[in-house]
């Protein structure tokens, strides 16, 4: 059963305010990007490179994947100068998947990394105008100076650390400090006009002391984020709650936006979705970066927290309206 349970990855650790990196002649030519508006305040970023129950449900739809490669013919979002969506752990697994999408969709983004130098690594040469990196550490209150937030319209918190003492928790990286107090200051920071964060969180955070999720949590792991949890829900922010099975694919830790674009879910590309902390499995790093995606524009998942896994067949791809009927689905069960 163990095997079964998650593992989050770790996010490096340094200060804050913005970084720019130096421009680069080039940029990719995977996307057609509009510029937005800016506040002046910023210095912009040339960033571099299961088993189904009455309680789940199961979307069996056409074949795509999650993360659109560059010479996909599927449809992208047009860029929406109304979005700016702010991405905290945007170089951990899901983070940077999540990254990936939203640049593939032309979406607005701000990344909050203690590592601004990542995003080099991972994205590419991206418009300054459309990617944003700051510097900053939700660990320290200190770091979160509100000129951050300033015109954020969505968050997508996907920090993490190891669930078992690693090297990873090196720089007081522990569960207690990125599960608990980093959400904790996180949601503190942000604005009351946020028209919605979503938290990537675990499946049997409400189940750490019983088998086998004790195991799991012998180091405070599911604890700390079912405090992180709770938080959220008290903040009166519009929320989402994701959580999700032990994550596969990934992390690409090394790789540039290309690679990150053609990632795949292999066959585990149908999603098992349910609520009441019922799941136990596994799921792709892209499925749960999808999700927290869909989530931001789904009015109905306001307020809601879902668990979700992969599975073998076709998955919904970023297809905006399977993507409803799963949310819709899961939460009539």
């Amino acid at each position: 059963m163990a095997t079964e349970l998650f593992f989050f990855t770790s996010i490096p650790n340094l200060p804050f305010p913005l970084i720019k990196f130096p421009k680069h002649h080039q940029s990719l030519p995977l996307f057609s990007l509009a510029p937005p508006t800016i506040s002046s305040r910023f210095k912009t970023v040339s960033s571099s490179k299961a088993r189904p129950s009455s309680s789940t449900v199961v979307v069996h739809a056409v074949q795509e994947e999650v993360v659109q490669t560059p010479n996909s013919d599927s449809k992208v979002t047009p860029a929406s100068s109304s979005k700016l969506v702010l991405v905290a752990g945007g170089s951990g697994g899901v983070g940077q998947l999540v990254v990936a999408s939203l640049l593939s969709r032309n979406i607005k983004s701000r990344l909050l990394l203690r590592d601004p130098e990542k995003a080099t690594t991972l994205f590419g040469k991206q418009d300054e105008e459309t990617l944003q990196v700051c510097k900053g550490d939700t660990r320290n209150p200190k770091d979160l100076d509100p000129a951050i937030f300033e015109g954020v319209t969505h968050v997508i918190c996907c920090t993490g650390t190891t669930a078992f003492p690693s090297r990873r928790w090196d720089g007081d990286n522990t569960p207690e400090k990125v599960d608990w107090e980093g959400v904790r200051n996180l949601v503190s920071a942000l604005p009351s006009s946020l028209k919605r964060i979503v938290l990537v969180s675990s499946v049997g955070v409400t189940k750490f002391n019983e088998l086998p999720w004790s195991i799991m949590n012998l180091f405070g792991v599911l604890k700390y984020k079912k405090m992180g949890e709770d938080f959220v829900q008290k903040s009166g922010l519009p929320f989402t709650i994701i959580r999700a099975g032990r994550l596969t694919d990934g992390p690409y830790t090394s790789y540039d936006l290309n690679t990150l674009l053609k990632a795949t879910a292999g066959e585990r590309r149908a999603v098992l979705m349910g609520q009441g902390d019922k799941l136990i499995g596994e799921v792709s790093r892209i499925v749960v970066a999808e999700a927290c995606i869909q989530a931001l524009d789904i009015e109905f998942t306001e307020g809601e927290i879902y668990e979700i896994n992969s599975v073998e067949g076709e998955g919904p791809g970023s297809d905006p309206q399977k993507w409803r009927e799963l949310f819709k689905d899961a939460k009539a069960k």
